[in-house]
């Protein structure tokens, strides 16, 4: 429950009138973000059509017929309460955004309506009909009841003609009729359609029902007219069909606009009607192209469908537009069906009320049977995890300054990366413009339309940090392209680019795979020490049975709450019941499936323990297609108490795992850092190399130095990023603080020697510093990196300084493609 209280001067939105305008103008706002049909469903099956994704068809449509109302509260009054009036009763209907108002009835308790209204739905079982009647009074309307119903319901039934018991009030009761319409995809019925449509027409002022939908999918528009003054348009579209008029959002400063929306008609002929197409300037002043289809052609194209581009009309010569516009006819199948009454599992709504079907007066009382496995929504297991690898900038802005601003120093960057209402920050870098982090994050997201990956850098500073830059990056783009691996220049200042690599996961369930995937995890490091995930647990709660009751002898109200390493989760609070259900859905990541365990605690209002049950991870690998669907036996309660779920295991397949598996033996597969060039996703290929030397320690014993070697071209110099090194062998009791220092020779003057920081006490140190050097690629190709890892020690110190070195020549790298690798450290000095 939202609850709007308005202060100061905007207290003026409080006068009655204005109140319920702006208050339901912001819950719309809200809902058209939160509820369906927001969504964006991941690719999964190969060649499938993008239509198909991002706006795909509704499960059906329900026709309400609001009917009439009984026996509702008195709530008008007179002589302050003395004589009792009746009720200006109207009813309000919902379904996700959808919003239905009937008109009001005076001084009536036993009102007739005879309403109509059509409603589309895209998920059953899940979405709902919220029924709510009011009073209307000149001040604020009193409620006179509410009742939810699951939408399923209505499709198992096809037709339910009932009274719902009004909830919260002491009397009433609300005659509905409802219709599942079924979505067909030929016109054999659409003349029979027309015919009973006809006949329901009760008098010549009123419309006929639908007998078609149409959806239409805007992807794209292509070579627009320019506007006055060659300046590039901001297109936007205006779609019509008769009287409906909706538009899709405005792309700004291009002719070649990318829209991906999605809209929907409720068509009453479409023998007769047309869908028209204006595409226009953001000002609505400037048409930029027209296009009329009359929906006569859409019924003699295959399943009544066209996925094309369509030439403008009005507009340039090669201006066209990109859609997918379908059309269904709406079928009811009246023939008769076994008496429907509220399903066990799917009557009960979140706010503590139910919706109750009678026959004349009657409850039905189902008769419930045990179920064996689970019933998840068809959304269940589509969320996915993108990874973010944020690698290193370059030629950020110098913030700060000293003497005044007389003398320029540099800046100590750090990184805000927010995506799906979850925000990662990095560590901050001191003092230097060309950063390295080389730190991981990931995050599950339910793909709905419109998401980004934001990026901000700024400098850490005393009082108030400095902005550094931003970019922005479509979410819709990076599941698309599944991994983009590249610089993206830095909005909103002067100079400064970030390197980030981007892996939209695929998913995977061949457990052959898991060996490899997690040999990949053991080698990657990470300056923030992420662990990558190696699967993701989708975990769907049911219902328990045969709970125990409270102490007081009364039903509890129960909750589960789920855990796996870090991450909880909770359900809602179910009705009481010794066997509630919740139908509820949750994931979590996973990073060994063979360690990790998940754990649901079930507790009274989150207090009195109800009973648990551990579950091993690696039990759901045994299962068959990694899915374990059945009832769990409850510790800590009675015999009987069971916990109904299912758990399916996805296995993480990044295409690095897949890169890396050329090699054999202890070799380890390392990704490339790319040239620095921006490359377009869509032609970037992934490089790998395979790494000399052996396994974690080196031949020698000496431990292992990672390195990054890349050539910019863009910027004419070659970039030296010490990473980080493994298994050092200690030079004291107290172990090292070992520092790696090098030059590249030739070099008489000493002029390219350089070193990193000093890391105490630790013997596999993570340095992360970046080194550029201004060479022609011609010179670099003739250098020889000589490194050498040492201790810091003393002058007066006995302790060993030397640990290891390296020689190696960049004759022999491909440092226009950028290397990155581990090299084993050896004790020779030459």
């Amino acid at each position: 429950m939202l609850d709007i209280n308005w202060t100061g001067l905007t207290n003026l939105l409080d006068i009655p009138g204005l109140n319920a305008m702006s208050d339901t103008m912001i819950m719309d706002a809200i809902a058209s973000f939160l509820v369906l049909p927001n969504r964006l469903t991941v690719p999964l099956v190969a060649d499938l059509h993008v239509a198909q994704l991002r706006s795909p068809l509704p499960r059906g449509i329900v026709r309400i017929h609001l009917l009439e109302a009984e026996d509702l509260a008195a709530k008008d009054n007179f002589i302050k309460g003395v004589i009792a009036g009746k009720s200006d009763p109207y009813a309000v209907l919902r379904v996700g955004t959808q919003t239905f108002t009937s008109h009001h009835v005076d001084n009536n308790l036993n009102p007739q309506w005879r309403e109509m209204y059509e409603v589309i739905v895209h998920e059953v079982p899940g979405q709902e009909l919220e029924v709510e009647v009011f009073d209307k009074d000149p001040d604020q309307d009193d409620l006179l009841g509410r009742f939810k119903l699951d939408l399923g319901l209505v499709k198992k039934a096809r037709i339910v003609d009932e009274w719902f018991t009004l909830k919260d009030v002491p009397s009433g009761k609300v005659h509905l009729r409802l219709e599942w319409l079924s979505l067909l995809p030929s016109a054999e019925r659409l003349s029979e359609v027309l015919q009973k449509n006809q006949n329901l027409v009760s008098s010549k002022s009123s419309e006929p029902p639908s007998a078609a939908i149409l959806t239409v999918y805007l992807d794209r528009a292509q070579d627009l007219p320019m506007k006055k003054g060659n300046k590039d348009p901001s297109p936007m579209v205006q779609l019509s069909v008769r009287d409906t008029t909706k538009e899709s959002r405005t792309t700004y400063g291009t002719n070649n606009p990318v829209w991906e929306d999605a809209f929907t008609f409720f068509i009453q002929d479409p023998r007769e009607q047309d869908l028209d197409i204006q595409v226009k300037d953001d000002d609505r002043s400037l048409t930029l192209g027209t296009l009329s289809i009359p929906l006569s052609r859409l019924l003699s194209s295959t399943e009544l469908s066209m996925d094309q581009w369509f030439q403008l009309d009005s507009s340039g010569p090669a201006s066209r537009i990109y859609m997918t516009v379908v059309l269904r006819v709406l079928w009811l199948n009246e023939e008769p069906t076994s008496p429907v009454s509220p399903d066990p599992f799917l009557d009960e709504g979140e706010d503590g009320f139910t919706s109750d079907l009678t026959h004349g007066g009657s409850s039905v009382s189902p008769t419930p049977t045990r179920p064996q496995h689970t019933s998840p929504d068809s959304s269940f297991g589509t969320e996915g995890v993108l990874r973010i690898h944020l690698l290193e900038a370059q030629s950020l802005v110098a913030k700060d300054t000293f003497m005044g601003g007389m003398v320029k120093g540099k800046s100590d960057p750090y990184a805000k990366i927010r995506v799906g209402g979850l925000t990662f920050k990095s560590r901050v870098i001191k003092e230097n413009l060309s950063p390295v982090w080389n730190e991981l994050y990931e995050v599950i997201l339910t793909t709905l339309p419109g998401q980004e990956v934001q990026l901000e850098l700024y400098d850490k500073d005393v009082d108030q940090d400095d902005f550094l830059g931003r970019l922005k990056l479509s979410l819709s783009d990076l599941i698309s392209a599944q991994y983009t691996d590249e610089w993206y220049t830095l909005n909103d200042v002067k100079s400064g680019r970030v390197h980030l690599s981007l892996e939209w996961l695929p998913k995977v369930s061949d457990l052959t795979r898991l060996e490899q995937i997690l040999r990949f995890q053991s080698q990657q490091t990470y300056g923030n020490k992420a662990v990558p995930s190696a699967a993701m647990l989708f975990v769907y709660v049911e219902r328990a049975h045969g709970l125990p009751l409270k102490k007081s002898g009364k039903d509890p109200a129960a909750g589960v709450e789920l855990s796996l390493k870090n991450t909880t989760y909770r359900t809602k609070l179910a009705d009481r019941s010794t066997s509630p259900h919740w139908d509820e859905a949750f994931c979590f990541l996973v990073p060994d499936p063979r360690e990790d365990i998940l754990t649901f605690k079930l507790s009274h209002g989150w207090g009195m323990p109800l009973g648990a049950v551990v579950l091993s991870v690696k039990e759901i690998l045994a299962e068959q297609a990694l899915v374990l669907d059945r009832w769990l036996t409850l510790d800590g309660a009675l015999p009987e108490s069971q916990l109904l779920i299912r758990a399916e295991l996805k296995l993480l397949d990044s295409k690095l795992v897949h890169c890396g598996e050329g090699g054999s033996g202890t070799e380890e597969e390392e990704h490339i850092i790319p040239k620095a060039e921006t490359v377009p996703a869509s032609s970037q290929e992934l490089r790998h190399r395979t790494v000399q030397g052996g396994g974690d320690a080196g031949d020698s014993g000496r431990g292992q130095v990672k390195l990054t070697l890349a050539y910019s071209a863009e910027e004419n110099r070659l970039v030296i990023t010490i990473l980080a090194c493994r298994n050092l062998p200690p030079c004291s009791k107290d172990g090292s603080d070992p520092y790696v220092s090098f030059i590249l020779q030739p070099d008489k003057n000493k002029s390219t020697k350089r070193k990193t920081s000093i890391k105490k006490r630790d013997l596999n140190p993570e340095f992360n510093e970046r080194f550029d050097f201004d060479l022609s690629l011609e010179d670099a190709t003739q250098r020889r990196l000589d490194l050498s890892v040492k201790n810091s020690v003393s002058f007066m110190s006995r302790e060993r300084e030397l640990i290891g070195k390296l020689h190696l020549d960049l004759n022999q790298l491909d440092l226009k493609a950028g290397v990155s690798q581990w090299y084993d450290l050896t004790e020779e000095t030459g």
